[in-house]
């Protein structure tokens, strides 16, 4: 069986899963817009075990999913002890490029002011997000131009983690992703300008990706060169290959919350590294 035929037949196993998930934690829903997407939720676990805050954005290909759709990774976090917030935006084909991540950026900021006021640490954040998800955020955390023009400060971050993201357009492209890439972006418009791997700047954020051999939706080869571009310009940089064949895109990049640290090596390796981060 090929790669993208298990990534669609792991979707039944992964919403069976997500849909017996118990909500322990009702968490704060907080809007930074007019526009139904464009808010944040944020979860406080019951026993806070770290001072670091995960600020993640979920994946769906850019035109589909939301914070709400995916409380079980907020779910997930808060039984490790992370206080978590998980920021949305509009969504594909209808509101194009560069609205995405003006969205994330705008929400960012707004969560951390939301946290200072609520007297948590804002020191020491993790930015982190899955497929389009880890697209948006590698954007937030290096692209030093959208950060400044939207005036992101990112003084509180110690480190990102990207899993099964679309860093480069110029890589092996499944038909699936470049589909996406046409809802996304406005014909004509200079794709580059939200290419993560053509928009990386020097950045003292370190970065782990994690990235799946037998994704079946985005090659590997992008990973590779996001990594390969890292170290040309000195940012620290760690490659996790994921090589069990039935974590698929969607599982890895989202079932694996779905699971403990003990049963999930991707998982417990993404735990591992925030514990050890700064």
């Amino acid at each position: 069986m090929n790669d993208s035929m298990s990534e669609n037949l792991s979707y039944f196993r992964l919403y069976k899963k997500m849909f017996s998930v118990k909500k322990n934690v009702k968490p704060e829903k907080i809007f930074f817009g007019k526009h139904k997407d464009q808010y944040f939720l944020y979860y406080e676990p019951e026993n806070i075990l770290s001072n670091k805050v995960i600020v993640w954005v979920h994946g769906g290909g850019w035109n589909a999913g939301t914070p709400a759709f995916f409380d079980f990774v907020g779910q997930a976090m808060c039984s490790y002890g992370y206080r978590f917030i998980s920021i949305g935006y509009r969504l594909s084909p209808k509101n194009k490029y560069p609205v995405q991540i003006e969205d994330i950026c705008k929400g960012y900021n707004v969560a951390i002011n939301f946290l200072k006021e609520k007297n948590i640490d804002t020191s020491k954040i993790i930015i982190s997000g899955p497929s389009a998800g880890a697209h948006l955020t590698s954007l937030l955390v290096y692209d030093k131009e959208i950060q400044n023009r939207m005036n992101v400060d990112l003084k509180g971050v110690i480190g990102f983690i990207g899993v099964g993201g679309p860093y480069s357009f110029s890589t092996k492209t499944t038909t699936a992703v470049k589909l996406l890439l046409n809802q996304l972006f406005q014909k004509g418009y200079d794709r580059t300008l939200g290419e993560p791997c053509s928009r990386m700047a020097k950045s003292s954020v370190p970065m782990l990706l994690i990235q799946s051999k037998h994704d079946g939706l985005i090659d590997y080869s992008c990973a590779e060169l996001m990594y390969k571009r890292a170290l040309e310009i000195g940012n620290r940089c760690e490659l996790y290959s994921v090589e069990d064949k039935n974590n698929t895109h969607s599982w890895y990049t989202a079932g694996i919350f779905l699971e403990k640290r003990e049963e999930n090596k991707t998982l417990d390796n993404f735990f591992c590294w925030i514990e050890q981060c700064c």
